[in-house]
């Protein structure tokens, strides 16, 4: 009870400490605020790019002189600046303002600055959230010390298209891990707090489901109901804010016929009233001067004062609020509250990291050269690469390789690929160099003979280099092909309406397989989910490797060869072919649910199967998990009950390894149709050989809630289906409990 006592008291005093910072901050911005001109404070909201473009360059900003710009204070904040030197130089100007106001700098770290980290999709398939974490920390160590204060990472859009290029940003599929995910790496960036030299802000975006663009294409419409807004695509948003981020980006699309970048339901309702979110909301790349091609604004005026109005506190690159907003203001179209309130929440955190006490603390090219030749950086890379990759496939074990193979063919046009290997959303240009797979499988085998052929170019729309190819297979004892996508096949503007393999890659597979007959053992690179059925068909061995970073060769040649065994598992449905996108794991029963034996009026397709080719949670092992019976500690609950589901998990195979558990629940009768199942839990559990460990989760209200037609989240009084498995189609363990009526 003492110590009770002692952590009551303790947060109290945090809390008595936060409030306190938090008065004294508002109280330098409030006396700013009285300072400044509307000019002034319009230039606080105006943030353009200061060197390499990731979107369309404005037409307006070709009229205009940026350096005298942030000299007289007109702009707030600088994209697509970095290095410590350059961003110095940049703040010199803004210290020659009238007010002296600092600048932000902001940059695209989304998986890596200096070193880089595998794709955030394939972090996901880690299940790691310590990993994830990790990654964002080391990333916001050597962004911040490269002079950036501020990243538009993490995308947290849930996403089931993976014709969607953008998928590779992002977690995945579900919600509740997508969740997870999201607070997870808003720690890892942010750090201790907001302030410190190795921490900078967050941004949690699309707000909001910009995953779900209708047709998989980029900047798409999207129209849903907002039951499924609310049950599926803002949990992660939500659970951001939980966690402290510092900004939110509003996303391109529409959203049930209105623009995010002016919709009040999004920014002021949810994000601000309901959610109690109080820092920076920044739109994408021009998003606020596209309402005007959506029709929702009639000119770049009416677009800046839509905006404004809705709760959109800066404009990035579209000159909007910079060429229209003083006037607005003046006019009465928008109050000078509503701007007062949005250059309140920039300031705040201009304040809030230290810079107007000193503007260049994150501008030390000493510091910054000796945090980026930190050797734990790179190491960390390859640990959080090897935990990123899914076996997907091991017929008659053929893999772990034996480290004494004399006689390998590395075959492929990403055999000696080193960009590919980084994967999309790498703005930095000054990065460390990337380790190949012939390097990788060399550094593992020095003693082998390695033949590395590439057979054709990724775009392989010749088969002449298949003969060479070939040749090299059969003179081989076992044959590595390393297939795949480019680095910018997936990504922003990268969408695809076909996700097989490129061009003749697949015919390059074939010509290997038939004319051999070896063991044929295949590492996919992709930031996508992709079909690639034949090859599934007839490989060996499947490795999905995504984009795995600098280390990434190194990384491979670890689980290639036994030195780790392989714990990734998919965060997204892979399909057997486009017709069946959009699929998730989460799905919903019909009226007439497919059967065995078929009927043949159901909900089937007459020439491809429901099922997926792999199903979210698939992922192999080198060993073998036994799960023992599910136990449930009682049969009926209330909502203030906690309900503890157990079992045994056991390593029966010869070497250590690491199952990631899932427990997934299902309402069995609501007044929402539910899902048939969904994620509710999981664990990553690591068991030497025979090792048996006793596996617990614990089930209270909040699992069983959803958001009813009303838009109220409720649990409702009735029967669940409890489902243990390793993956959401391999479920080993079952049982049920039922909700009762308070």
């Amino acid at each position: 009870m003492k110590k009770l006592y002692i952590t009551a008291a303790c947060l109290m005093a945090l809390s008595a400490s936060a409030q306190a910072q938090d008065a004294a901050i508002q109280k330098k911005v409030n006396a700013l605020l009285a300072k400044m001109t509307i000019e002034e404070k319009v230039g606080q909201l105006h943030q353009i790019a200061g060197a390499d473009l990731t979107g369309p360059a404005s037409a307006e900003a070709k009229n205009r002189d940026r350096l005298t710009d942030i000299r007289n204070g007109r702009i707030g904040s600088l994209l697509t600046v970095t290095g410590a030197a350059q961003t110095r130089s940049f703040q010199e100007m803004a210290m020659q303002s009238r007010l002296k106001i600092p600048l932000l700098f902001a940059l695209d770290v989304i998986h890596g600055q200096h070193v880089v980290f595998p794709m955030p999709l394939a972090e996901a398939a880690s299940w790691d959230l310590g990993a994830m974490e990790l990654s964002a920390r080391i990333s916001a160590t050597e962004a911040a010390a490269s002079g950036v204060h501020w990243t538009f990472a993490p995308m947290v859009d849930v996403a089931r298209d993976p014709r969607w290029g953008r998928v590779m940003e992002g977690a995945g599929e579900d919600t509740f891990l997508g969740s997870k995910i999201a607070t997870a790496r808003v720690r890892g960036f942010q750090g201790k707090r907001l302030g410190d030299l190795d921490a900078v802000m967050a941004t949690a975006k699309h707000f909001a489901a910009y995953g779900a663009a209708q047709a998989g294409r980029d900047y798409n419409t999207v129209d849903m109901s907002y039951q499924q807004l609310h049950e599926v695509y803002l949990p992660p948003f939500k659970a951001a804010v939980d966690a402290g981020v510092a900004t939110f980006m509003n996303s391109f699309n529409s959203l049930n016929g209105i623009p995010a970048t002016g919709s009040s339901m999004l920014q002021r309702d949810i994000l601000r009233n309901q959610w109690k979110f109080k820092g920076i909301v920044i739109s994408d790349w021009k998003s606020v001067e596209e309402m005007v091609p959506h029709g929702f604004a009639s000119d770049l005026n009416d677009a800046a004062v839509k905006a404004i109005r809705a709760g959109n506190d800066i404009d990035m690159e579209g000159y909007a609020y910079t060429t229209h907003l003083a006037a607005a203001v003046k006019a009465g179209k928008v109050p000078i509250a509503r701007v007062d309130n949005a250059v309140g929440n920039v300031l705040y955190r201009k304040f809030e990291l230290g810079l107007f006490d000193d503007p260049f603390r994150f501008s030390d090219p000493e510091r910054e050269r000796r945090v980026l030749a930190d050797p734990a950086h790179r190491a960390a890379t390859r640990e959080v690469a090897r935990k990123t990759m899914v076996l997907l496939k091991n017929d008659k074990k053929v893999l772990p390789l034996a480290a004494g193979a004399t006689r390998i063919a590395l075959i492929g046009p990403l055999a000696e690929s080193r960009r590919d290997l980084e994967g999309a959303w790498i703005v930095n240009t000054k990065r460390a160099p990337v380790v190949n797979l012939a390097e990788g499988i060399r550094n593992a085998v020095p003693g082998a003979a390695l033949t590395v052929v590439a057979g054709c170019d990724v775009a392989c729309t010749s088969n002449s280099g298949f003969d060479a190819a070939v040749a090299a297979a059969r003179d081989a004892d076992v044959v590595v092909m390393a297939l795949g996508e480019s680095y910018d096949q997936s990504g922003e503007a990268r969408s695809r309406s076909e996700i097989g393999l490129p061009g003749l890659q697949s015919e390059l597979f074939a010509a290997v397989r038939k004319a051999t007959g070896k063991p044929v053992v295949v590492v996919m690179l992709a930031g996508r989910p992709m079909v690639f059925n034949s090859v599934a068909d007839q490989a060996d061995a499947i490795l999905y490797a995504w984009f795995p970073g600098t280390e990434g060769g190194n990384a491979v040649a670890d689980v290639l060869f036994g030195r780790y065994n392989p714990s990734g598992k998919l965060p997204i449905t892979f399909p057997r072919n486009v017709g069946q996108i959009p699929l998730s794991y989460a799905s919903y029963s019909t009226g007439r649910p497919q059967s065995d034996p078929p009927n043949p009026y159901s909900s089937y397709y007459i020439d491809v199967a429901n099922t997926p080719r792999y199903a979210f949670g698939h992922g192999l092992s080198y060993t073998e998990f036994g799960y023992g019976a599910l136990k449930l500690d009682r049969a009926t609950m209330r909502a203030a009950d906690t309900l503890t589901v157990s079992f045994d998990l056991t390593n029966k195979g010869k070497v250590a390894g690491e199952e990631v558990v899932q427990l997934y629940l299902r309402d069995l009768v609501s007044s929402v149709v539910r899902p048939v199942k969904e994620l509710k839990g999981f664990q990553k559990i690591m068991l030497q050989p025979g090792e048996t460990r006793r596996v617990s989760f614990a089930i209270d209200r909040s699992l069983l809630t959803f958001f009813d037609h009303s838009l109220k989240q409720v649990a409702e009084p009735g029967k669940f289906s409890v489902m243990i498995g390793s993956a959401s189609d391999d479920i080993r363990a079952q049982g049920g409990f039922e909700l009762l009526a308070n």
